[in-house]
């Protein structure tokens, strides 16, 4: 009897991956603009590819801070992340934060029913219920656990609906569902907390704008899709 529960509960757990990424089909490209204190200072851009039941997201992140000639924070990153029949089956990402460089090569193993990470700040093992701390999912905002983009590092998270808000970008009016995304462990160093102010369409299936604090005010910001 138990097994047949496990085997019902996997179904729906597929089922609810499998809704997730087909909320993207037709989509082509997701572009965001990364703003500090209110000036655009990169940009964050997604670009979705789909063949059968695979589908590929690749995404392009760059930008650089200067005070005074001097660079004061800076990140060139490139990441590939693969789903097949819904189901993450592999994320690699190569970035020079500052000029240091990290790297995650994330491969799903089928015999364990985990992910493999090689990352540059963790080795080993992740359930399948993490996912890719990544902007043009919407799935992080359902998540208990994200896995860094950058490192691999593994984090818990809790996410409290805020409310439901009228935002307005590039003169384009939006009804957006408001999310505040915190890690759970509250003993974590200030700099490897998560905090994050979430904006997502709902309808659209989109989110529209993140905002943190760390050296200054930054924000993700939709700046279109097609």
């Amino acid at each position: 009897m138990k097994k047949y529960i496990y085997f019902l509960l996997f179904i729906i757990f597929a089922a609810e991956l499998q809704a997730h990424t087909d909320h993207y089909k037709g989509i082509v490209k997701i572009e965001m603009d990364v703003l500090r204190n209110g000036e655009i200072v990169g940009y964050s851009n997604y670009f979705f590819e789909y063949n059968d039941n695979t589908t590929v997201v690749k995404n392009y992140t760059k930008f650089k801070v200067k005070i005074l000639g001097a660079t004061l924070f800076s990140i060139l990153s490139e990441a590939i992340e693969t789903y097949e029949s819904g189901k993450l089956v592999k994320f690699k990402s190569n970035t020079f934060q500052n000029k240091k460089e990290k790297f995650v090569n994330l491969n799903y193993n089928n015999k364990t029913n985990k992910f493999d990470i090689h990352g540059s700040s963790y080795k080993g093992e992740a359930e399948v219920d993490n996912v890719i701390g990544n902007w043009w999912n919407h799935e992080i905002i359902d998540a208990n656990k994200q896995i860094s983009p950058l490192s691999g590092s593994i984090k818990e998270q809790v996410v409290k609906f805020i409310g439901e808000e009228s935002l307005t970008i590039n003169n384009i009016k939006y009804n957006a569902n408001h999310y505040k995304l915190k890690s759970k462990d509250k003993n974590l160093p200030n700099d490897k907390k998560l905090n994050f102010d979430i904006w997502y369409d709902v309808e659209k299936k989109i989110i529209l704008k993140v905002s943190y604090s760390r050296l200054g005010d930054w924000e993700y910001r939709l700046k279109g899709f097609e």
